[in-house]
């Protein structure tokens, strides 16, 4: 672990996403509070994952998401201050970790979710998958920012060049 890079394995140094300031995480509890996340699945440990990764309209999705959070929860300092780690990390976020189960296929989780369903929305061929049905990564973000709605609908609406729908 370096200066440069303080978050060890937690996530990925060397994923393309992380130029973006997307963490690549390898873990769903990742030790760091990242704002949001996308794990990278090893089909390995979760079989119903897609190794299929993030179009370059889902990478600019998920760094917006992060700077929707920034721009209205932190003032000018707090900013200043985020951007000396290469990555967004904020100790009173609780971390989304998005997860890409195929094409047009996302679900999410809360890092302190315990019980209850793991991801929104579940995995292909969990029980919660037969009321709701594949979301694309905008239904997901949309469905998380269910309290704040009209921040979020606000937000959405002036980066166009991200959210066209």
């Amino acid at each position: 672990m370096t200066a440069a890079w303080p978050f060890g394995t937690d996530a990925d140094e060397h994923d393309p996403l992380t130029k973006l300031r997307i963490p690549v995480v390898t873990s769903f509890n990742p030790g760091w509070r990242y704002i949001a996340a996308y794990i990278g699945v090893d089909i390995s440990r979760y079989s119903w994952g897609s190794r299929e990764r993030p179009t370059d309209a889902e990478a600019a999705m998920l760094a917006s998401y992060i700077d929707e959070y920034i721009q209205y929860f932190l003032g000018d300092r707090e900013r200043q201050h985020m951007l000396k780690r290469p990555l967004d990390v904020e100790g009173r976020v609780v971390t989304r970790v998005f997860i890409k189960y195929g094409p047009a296929d996302w679900g999410y989780r809360l890092v302190t979710w315990q019980h209850g369903p793991l991801f929104v929305p579940g995995a292909p061929g969990s029980e919660s998958r037969q009321t709701v049905g594949p979301l694309s990564l905008e239904q997901v973000m949309d469905r998380d920012h269910g309290i704040y709605p009209k921040r979020w609908l606000d937000w959405k609406a002036v980066h166009p060049e991200v959210f066209p729908t």
